[in-house]
């Protein structure tokens, strides 16, 4: 085998200079051979962008161009001159006796992890999905954590986006927390779903302009939360920004800063229908990946949307015909009392407190949460509660309701599941005023259940695998006698004793090669969670519940699949250039 530094024959130079280009072999490596101007050059023949061979192109004036799409390369250093393709490998060439020699295995200009962690910010500024699939898989093959590339996109797209963060990030952010339930060879898919969706996010937009944090070193963060929320409550980005970043930079503890988001995010109901809590958790579980002394570059990211985004009592939906914004503004007052009058007690779910959840009586429903809070419930106890009505509502949703109120609910979910995951990062009390808003959402969609499509409850007799395939068929068809078939297969397997991680290895494998945007990925990503939390309290009542999370995901699944998987042919590419195989059969 050649050394790094031993040269190989690999030509007659005489034959080279009547017959160019030729393809030679040498240590494992296909070689184009190009006399050129007098020359011998030696390039990979395999195209960088996606394998062509390059002897099959021309060379003039000392480019090599690459006849598929026209990549171009420079024939004696290999540098591209086209952002899309990378740099093509040369080899050392020396002409000896007539003969031509090459060096196979000549040093790297850089080491292997640094070329891919360039080519991943290459592939993220210009948004090129291939460059960023070669870029995840190159990673993960010189065994570089997940964490580095989820903090080279998370700074790109911090960055790089005007108005802060957005779907890419949290996207990037959900399929981070996916890592953990899926095939190990599916997780290099997930990062490069949500690095692509950051990407795709931020391309054509203005970059994220930093405010300098108010110099301040000696303001109580009950202070500067209530300047945040001021600024907020104006529209002032910039003003809410520096108060932000004085928070961070006085070192307030991370439950400070995420009261702080929480109150301002509260002060009005339900922003951007849910979207900017949901995007206020997914940055601080970012945070747990990549570490709290990033906070600095990535919680500001949230201030834009905060300042700008809709709320939910200028809708018409939450003022008539019952004005259930103002329901949730009085509730809201009452909390001191409420909270003084709970402390030290502990709540004890009514066996008919989800049944009120889903009812038709929004008073019934503050008052339910109103008492609940009276009686000690924690604000972790009842999201949990008001998320898995909102699993139900995605349950029983109808299939003849319209595709895009799938939408609908689905915002209900993560809404509750942003609270959920909020209140045990901080004991703020506003907390609390994120699960009425969940709790009236989910009242708001109770059309959407009419009638409401029926929980499966099989009785345990299927065999396990064969419930598997049918649910993983579902997602091949489109129909909606799919959707509730998924729902049916779900429950037969779980209902039969099989294993819930493989079901989620299954649903996993079925997202990450569907190009089915931003929602879906939510959604399953939701339902692992809260399928985890439930199962783990050990009672027969949250295994119960536990399971409804996840035939709620398998028919939200099942409704926004098949698709094209553009994506997924992507990545495929990707995979089989690194794997060197011959994509074109081309000699």
């Amino acid at each position: 085998m050649a050394t790094e530094q031993s040269f190989v024959r690999v030509a007659d130079a005489d034959d080279l200079r009547e017959d160019s280009p030729q393809i030679v072999h040498a240590d494992g490596h296909s070689i184009g051979l190009f006399f050129h101007e007098g020359e011998v050059h030696a390039v990979d023949n395999r195209c960088p962008h996606m394998g062509f061979p390059l002897t099959k192109g021309s060379v003039d004036d000392g480019i090599l161009t690459c006849h598929w799409h026209h990549a171009r390369f420079e024939l004696s250093c290999g540098d591209t001159f086209d952002p899309f393709a990378d740099d093509v490998r040369t080899y050392p060439v020396e002409v000896r006796d007539g003969d031509v020699y090459v060096q196979p295995n000549p040093p790297r200009d850089e080491p292997p992890e640094e070329h891919w962690r360039n080519r991943l910010g290459h592939g993220l500024r210009e948004n090129i999905s291939l460059v960023v699939a070669k870029s995840v898989i190159g990673l993960e093959s010189e065994e570089v954590p997940s964490t580095v590339p989820v903090e080279l996109g998370t700074e790109f797209g911090t960055h790089y986006r005007q108005a802060g963060w957005g779907r890419g990030l949290t996207t990037l952010g959900v399929m981070t927390n996916l890592l953990p339930a899926l095939r190990p060879e599916d997780r290099r898919r997930a990062l490069y779903v949500g690095l692509t969706e950051v990407a795709d996010n931020c391309s054509g937009e203005p970059p994220f302009f930093v405010q300098e944090a108010l110099s301040t070193d000696d303001v109580s963060a009950e202070r500067l939360t209530e300047w945040f929320r001021d600024n907020i409550e104006v529209r002032d980005s910039d003003g809410a920004e520096r108060v932000l970043r004085a928070g961070i930079t006085a070192d307030l503890d991370e439950s400070d800063v995420a009261g702080m988001l929480v109150a301002a995010a509260t002060d009005h109901l339900y922003l951007d229908t849910g979207h900017r809590l949901d995007f206020i958790n997914k940055a601080f579980e970012t945070l747990d990946h990549i570490g709290w002394e990033r906070a600095d570059d990535v919680l500001p990211s949230l201030v834009p949307g905060l300042a700008s985004a809709n709320r939910a009592e200028e809708n018409s939906s939450w003022r008539q015909p019952i004005d259930v914004a103002q329901l949730c503004f009085d509730a809201a007052e009452e909390l001191p009392d409420l909270l003084e009058a709970g402390e030290g007690k502990t709540w004890e779910e009514p066996d008919d407190f989800v049944d009120v959840l889903l009812g038709e009586d929004p008073h019934a429903i503050v008052d339910a949460v109103t008492d609940a809070i009276e009686n000690g419930a924690t604000a972790t106890e009842l999201a949990r509660v008001v998320t898995f009505a909102a699993a139900r509502r995605v349950a029983h949703f109808g299939t003849s309701n319209e595709f895009g109120d799938w939408n609908t609910v689905h915002h209900s979910y993560t809404y509750a599941n942003a609270v959920d995951g909020l209140s045990r990062r901080t004991d703020a009390p506003e907390v609390y005023r994120g699960v009425f808003d969940a709790a009236m959402n989910v009242y708001l969609d109770r059309f959407l259940n009419t009638p409401p499509t029926p929980i499966p409850d099989p009785d345990g007799d299927r065999d396990p695998d064969a419930a598997l395939d049918e649910l993983m068929e579902t997602f091949e068809v489109e129909a909606d006698e799919e959707v509730d078939l998924a729902g049916e297969s779900t429950a037969a397997y779980l209902a039969a004793g099989g294993d819930a991680d493989r079901l989620k290895r299954k649903l996993g494998e079925a997202l990450v090669r569907e190009d089915v945007g931003f929602h879906t990925r939510q959604n399953v990503e939701v339902a692992f969670g809260q399928y985890d939390a439930l199962a783990g309290e050990g009672t027969e009542e949250s295994e119960r519940r536990a399971r409804i999370h996840l035939i709620a995901t398998a028919r939200y699944l099942s409704a926004h699949t098949p698709t094209r998987r553009a994506g997924e042919q992507t990545f495929r590419i990707a995979e089989r250039l690194h794997q060197g195989e011959n994509i074109h059969e081309m000699d």
